[in-house]
């Protein structure tokens, strides 16, 4: 598998290398080559030179032909600290799992073990403790290598558009990328038809995508096919893995136009794998950057309106591990796919679908034949119950190669669950307009961001939302207040034993007001009542104060008054005293709750402000004490005037012929 490099240090190695040339091509992060000098001249008692072999071919992803390197390394007494935890891992891609438990056992009880390793190592046991029950699930999973297509060099990272089946491969030859020894890989297309792929039409991506010296790896196509995002780097000319960037070209004018890097690439990390969200609004990546859980973490950038990615979320610890979590995929019933070698897998990388389900993801092995002792990954769907992957098994025409697969699973049906709404506000007639081009998000009861988008001009928008969950959505929009509006599906989940259908939709209809912000304009803060006489605040004054503290939270652009007033029935200076105490008593609650001083003032009016100028009855009275509060200054943000990076429509696929394929099948499932 030649699609992703995490270079690692290795601590203390070089000084006492056996061979300089090797320790020179290591440095420089050419395995192969490092490979091929201490294999000619390898002394197995030498602790170093093995250590350095089995790293290169770890780190070259040739884990499985590290294990008699690591196990010399150990013999003769190495002082690296991941010896032990390596030699584990490469006896598990060997499917010897005692062995690896033994010397992961033996790891973790060292007195002065490597602290870091032996985390490491522990859950890399429990790991290995779970495979009996992943062998024994059961599924419906059939899978077969695509002949068709396949050579004896690396193809792999399938993603289909248009009866198009685009993928990355080195099967051209051409110069040799020194870290894994084979060439550079490039991105290729073959038209098919579901998966009977007609390979007399296969042809290599255009030469402002693909570069000879460079791999161009995974990639992503948006949903109307104008726009893709790639992986590009790993030239060999620089140390370390910091070239690998997420790159975006457009097709304008018949052709594809220079590609670009994304502005969400991360210097000296590598930024790979990209996947679009149905809807495409979400884009999710790999990357090694700063602040991960372990080596690869997987994370999501939402699209703005002006076609930019911002917002760079790491997916959190559910599906991030201290292992690598890559080659994210997003189907249409809202499960995410990706391959990890974090989560309880059978070697390699495996495959993993995350559900959500009451706010929380579990992430379930896809279990055999999906997955193998080798690296299983990339995962691309082609409808709910079939598409393809990539893996480097056993019994393959060469490298990598793409299989299809199919489930057969005679009791799946799927639920998904939506909320679409429109987003108005209201004119000098206080009649409702629709409001376009407004930033709404989907927040989860711990504030976290399910989805993003902007309205379309019909004010239209809408997210997938699942069972039993608690939500808010949040409005944005420049000169408008932010709004908040609570949504749930708690108890409108559907009863699948009455369900007929394979797919059932169910949609939930809402609507957000959002209110212009005019200077000075007075807006009444309903229901805040104080005992005669007195200023304390009381609970149910309390509960709509905090509505004004998150309607600062949510609009941190706005500095206020917070305005109280009193009847007529007392004296003008009584009135007057109690009315500022009320004001400061307010202020200092919503100020206590967290909102900067600056940006709040209180202001008594006692009874100068009379709504009702001869109030007779206690109903008008009421209608006089009154608290308000207005907006003194408003500082909105400033808005970037950049060039889109992606355009990125809503579209579906279509299923062609690919039961076809399965016809031919032969009934061994491989």
């Amino acid at each position: 598998m030649k699609k992703f490099i995490l270079l690692l240090a290795v601590s203390g190695l070089l000084a006492s290398c056996g061979s300089k040339i090797a320790s020179s091509n290591f440095d420089k992060g050419e395995y192969d080559r490092v490979i091929a000098v201490l294999s000619d001249r390898l002394d197995e008692n030498n602790a170093d030179q093995n250590f350095m072999l089995a790293e290169a071919y770890r780190l070259s992803n040739r884990l499985k032909d590290a294990a008699p390197y690591y196990r010399n390394a150990r013999n003769a007494g190495s002082s690296e600290p991941g010896v032990d935890y390596y030699y584990a891992r490469a006896l598990k891609a060997n499917q010897q799992y005692d062995a690896a438990k033994e010397i992961l056992t033996s790891f973790i009880t060292k007195p002065r073990g490597d602290e870091k390793f032996q985390e490491l190592a522990q859950i890399e046991l429990d790991n290995i403790d779970k495979i009996d029950n992943l062998s024994d699930a059961q599924n419906y999973y059939r899978v077969k290598n695509l002949d068709d297509l396949n050579t004896q060099w690396a193809e792999y990272s399938p993603v289909i558009y248009n009866n198009l089946l685009y993928f990355t491969s080195n099967r051209s030859g051409g110069k040799i990328y020194g870290v894994t020894g084979t060439p550079f890989t490039d991105l290729y297309r073959v038209r098919t038809q579901g998966a009977n792929v007609n390979i007399k039409t296969l042809q290599p991506l255009e030469p402002i995508i693909n570069h000879p010296d460079i791999n161009e790896g995974t990639m992503a196509v948006s949903a109307d096919g104008a726009s893709i995002v790639f992986a590009k780097g790993n030239s060999g000319k620089a140390t370390g893995n910091n070239e690998v960037n997420l790159y975006f070209t457009r097709f304008r004018n018949g052709q594809w136009l220079t590609p670009r890097p994304l502005s969400i690439n991360m210097p000296d990390s590598w930024d790979s794998t990209p996947a679009f969200t149905p809807d495409g609004n979400t884009l999710y990546f790999s990357s090694t950057r700063p602040g991960g859980y372990g080596g690869a973490d997987i994370y999501s950038a939402q699209l703005n309106r002006r076609g930019r990615w911002v917002d760079v979320q790491n997916l959190g610890p559910q599906i991030n591990t201290p292992g690598d979590e890559m080659f994210p995929f997003v189907s249409e019933d809202g499960k995410m796919y990706f391959a990890s070698n974090g989560h309880p897998g059978f070697g390699g990388l495996d495959l993993f679908a995350a559900t959500r389900r009451r706010g929380k993801i579990s992430v379930e092995n896809l279990g055999k034949p999906m997955n193998s002792s080798s690296d299983d990954f990339a995962l691309y769907q082609f409808d709910l119950t079939r598409g393809f992957f990539s893996s480097n098994r056993p019994g393959g025409k060469g490298d990598d190669d793409i299989y299809t697969y199919i489930n057969e699973d005679p009791d799946l049906k799927v639920v998904n669950y939506f909320v679409e709404g429109i987003t108005y506000t209201t004119d000098d007639a206080n009649n409702k307009i629709v409001l376009p081009n407004t930033k709404v998000s989907l927040l989860a009861e711990n504030d976290e961001v399910v989805g993003e988008s902007f309205t379309t001009e019909d004010g239209k928008f809408r997210f997938r939302v699942y069972a039993e969950e608690d939500y808010n959505l949040i409005g944005e929009k420049t000169d408008y207040f932010t709004t908040r509006k609570v949504f749930t599906t708690m108890d409108k989940t559907v009863d699948r034993t009455t369900l007929t259908e394979f797919i059932t939709n169910v949609t939930f209809n809402t609507e957000i007001m959002m209110d212009r912000i005019v200077l000075e304009k007075a807006i009444v803060l309903n229901n805040i009542y104080y005992d005669l006489d007195k200023w304390d605040i009381r609970p149910d004054a309390a509960k709509v104060l905090d509505s004004l503290v998150l309607i600062m939270n949510d609009n941190p652009e706005i500095f206020i008054e917070l305005g109280s007033h009193t009847d007529a029935r007392a004296p003008d200076d009584y009135n007057m005293d109690l009315s500022q105490k009320r004001a400061k008593s307010a202020v200092d609650y919503i100020i206590g709750k967290g909102v900067k001083a600056e940006r709040i003032v209180a202001k008594g009016y006692g009874e100068t402000q009379l709504i009702v100028q001869s109030a007779t009855t206690e109903e008008q009275h009421q209608k006089n004490r009154r608290t308000e509060f207005k907006v003194l200054r408003y500082n909105p943000k400033e808005q970037e005037d950049e060039e889109p990076e992606v355009e990125v429509n809503t579209s579906t696929n279509n299923v062609d012929e690919y039961d076809r394929f399965f016809d031919e099948d032969d009934g061994s499932g491989k």
